[in-house]
């Protein structure tokens, strides 16, 4: 066998297997084809946040003047990040954590940190979409049950659409509703300090579809109590689990099928709500709104916070989902001109989604008289109160209900089953001989989402959205994430090496990415990392979620979620130090080197670290190496 041979050094051989499978172990899969891998990172990346996250975050920082910060901040942290996660999975052929651990051992943490900012995601995002389920069956209804207040949740000071359009001078900012001093308010509403502070706020509290929303989906009481399950939502949840499981059983080859209606079918449904937005008077005023820029807020760090936490939250970095999806790619695949097409893609799907939303916003304002700020959120509040208020506004108001949700439902299970698709590569590929078995693939999804579904049952109680805030807010918030991403930069430009890295990625696919991706996993990346995480400050301890002030005790479990993630970094990296100090940040030698004898990082022609070379084996592991070579047929 010739050195050349042994080395790998042929563009496009797909290197040596992992070893010889054992009898009854099943190979790991491969994509069927290159459009089912596309099409899987276009679901994962084109998500619920495209709808309710951006067009709110243009309106908050300055209207089309948030573009310039976003375009950077994906330039220069988002698609570097993209890339290096996705190149990795195909590079090793293995999932979020095991990728990390052939890589360099001691940090293996990093994929553990991922998966456990995964597993929070499969327990509490999938209950959007049982909320989702529930407005979908409400929707068949006519009137729509959030557009009127004869029902059996509503109180006596709830107000609806007819009464609005009845008395419009009552629905101004400066109106008068002193007369409310003669109307009897429900004791809750007193807990709620909103309310008490101004009519306006007690206007909202009390909409006809504020109080669907919190007395019919949510039901909150005032302790918030987590014992009582509402069965209506858990039947909701159920049939969001059942979905995401038929959809993933079967791995990649379910998986690969079910992406070419979920990552698809939104666009459609996106596109015909914005021609009927765009269609609607006073959409003009909402678009208006939208693409105005006020370049004073160029110059306000919160701007450039709110460009790159939804860079990060919008691209899927920092979870191990790319790595796993690009582990399932052929070798030689074009990773770099897929990140790069599917970044634009994202940038391109969010700005459309701000068109569609603000011209529906636009169509409410002007029907309500209302300033476009006063009707304007994000997150829950946009589809569920807002988008439901203005779809009630619209003629044929069922059908355009039907097809909202529907949108909303099939732009997040997608991005469901793949996470829990994730999740279980990873946990496969930890355990393969135990787990790459027939038979053992549909236990295991089976089990995470039967665990995940246990868990996700606190969150639709009484008190189940207080839960469901504290781990949004916590667990899958901006520290850690930004911790990972710090990691995970100054591990491979640093530790592995950038220019190992570079030339593992041209051996893949050919040719060298351009140079500035070096340098911004060298600096530019974890510069903005960290920068941002010594500026962030997050107000947590002001929590309020309807009228109920998260306390120390809830501030101490979403600290200790937090802390979780952050925690399995150094404690892996003091595993790793006591079971093999020798070989804590020498990748494995399973991984295919193109140039072993080149130095792994240099800077300006000058050597930085010199040439790792592979880890000391022993005789019987070298004859193995090579019996499994040849087996290979390399």
């Amino acid at each position: 066998m010739t050195e050349e041979t042994a080395t790998g050094a042929h563009h496009g051989d797909p290197g040596p297997d992992k070893g010889i499978p054992e009898e009854g172990v099943q190979p790991r899969a491969k994509w069927a084809n290159k459009m089912e891998f596309l099409l899987s990172m276009t679901g994962q990346v084109i998500g619920l946040g495209t709808v309710w996250r951006f067009p709110y975050l243009c309106y908050k920082n300055g209207g089309s003047v948030f573009f310039v910060p976003y375009v950077l901040c994906s330039l220069f942290c988002g698609v570097p990040l993209f890339f290096l996660e996705t190149a990795l999975g195909q590079y090793t052929g293995e999932g979020g954590v095991t990728a990390w651990r052939k890589i360099c051992p001691m940090f293996e943490g990093v994929g553990i940190a991922g998966q456990v900012i995964v597993t929070y995601l499969n327990i509490y995002y999938i209950v959007i979409f049982a909320w989702a389920f529930f407005y979908l069956f409400q929707s068949f209804k006519n009137p729509l049950p959030w557009s009127t207040c004869d029902n059996a949740w509503n109180t006596d000071s709830c107000h609806g659409r007819l009464s609005i359009f009845a008395n419009p001078h009552l629905f101004q900012p400066d109106a008068n509703w002193s007369f409310l001093n003669n109307i009897t308010i429900p004791t809750d509403y007193y807990d709620n300090p909103s309310i008490i502070n101004g009519n306006h706020s007690l206007l909202e509290e009390t909409s006809s579809e504020n109080e669907f929303w919190i007395r019919r989906v949510l039901r909150v009481s005032d302790n918030m109590s987590v014992a009582n399950v509402h069965w209506d939502l858990a039947l909701c949840l159920l049939l969001a689990w059942v979905i995401c499981y038929f959809c993933i059983f079967k791995g990649i080859k379910t998986t690969g099928k079910a992406v070419y209606f979920t990552a698809t079918f939104p666009y459609l449904l996106l596109f015909i709500l914005f021609i009927r937005g765009v269609s609607l008077p006073g959409a003009g005023d909402g678009l208006a709104y939208y693409l105005t820029p006020d370049f004073s807020k160029i110059a306000d760090p919160n701007i450039w916070t709110d460009a790159l936490m939804e860079v990060i939250f919008s691209l899927a970095l920092c979870q191990g989902v790319l790595p796993a999806l690009g582990s399932y790619n052929k070798y030689n695949n074009n990773c770099y001109r897929d990140c790069i097409a599917i970044c634009c893609l994202n940038f391109a799907t969010s700005i459309f989604a701000g068109f569609a939303v603000f011209s529906v916003l636009g169509f409410m304002a002007r029907q309500l008289d209302l300033p476009i700020g006063e009707v304007a959120t994000a997150g829950p509040s946009l589809a569920f109160i807002a988008f439901a208020k203005a779809l009630s506004m619209l003629p044929g108001a069922c059908f355009w209900s039907v097809l909202f949700f529907l949108m909303i439902l099939i732009l997040g299970i997608d991005n469901q089953f793949v996470r829990v698709e994730c999740l279980a590569t990873a946990i496969t590929d930890m355990f393969p001989r135990q787990l790459r078995r027939p038979g053992r693939r549909e236990l295991l999804v089976l089990v995470i989402a039967v665990v995940c579904f246990l868990f996700g049952l606190s969150l639709v109680t009484e008190g189940g959205i207080v839960l469901f805030t504290l781990i949004a807010n916590y667990g899958g918030s901006e520290i850690p994430l930004l911790f990972i991403a710090l990691f995970e930069t100054v591990v491979i430009a640093w530790v592995y090496g950038a220019d190992r890295f570079c030339d593992n990625i041209e051996d893949m696919i050919g040719y060298r990415p351009i140079p500035v991706l070096k340098y911004c996993w060298l600096f530019i990346t974890p510069l903005i990392c960290g920068v941002t995480l010594l500026v962030f400050t997050p107000h947590y301890s002001s929590i309020n979620v309807h009228g109920y002030v998260i306390g120390v005790g809830g501030v101490a479990f979403g600290s200790i979620l937090m802390l979780i993630p952050l925690m399995c970094i150094p404690l892996f990296i003091l595993i790793t130090l006591c079971k093999n100090p020798d070989n804590m940040t020498t990748p494995s030698g399973d991984l295919r080197q193109a140039r072993p004898h080149k130095p792994v990082l240099s800077l300006c022609k000058r050597v930085i670290f010199k040439a790792q070379g592979q880890p000391n084996r022993t005789r019987a592991e070298r004859a193995e190496k090579v019996m499994m070579e040849e087996h290979s047929g390399v």
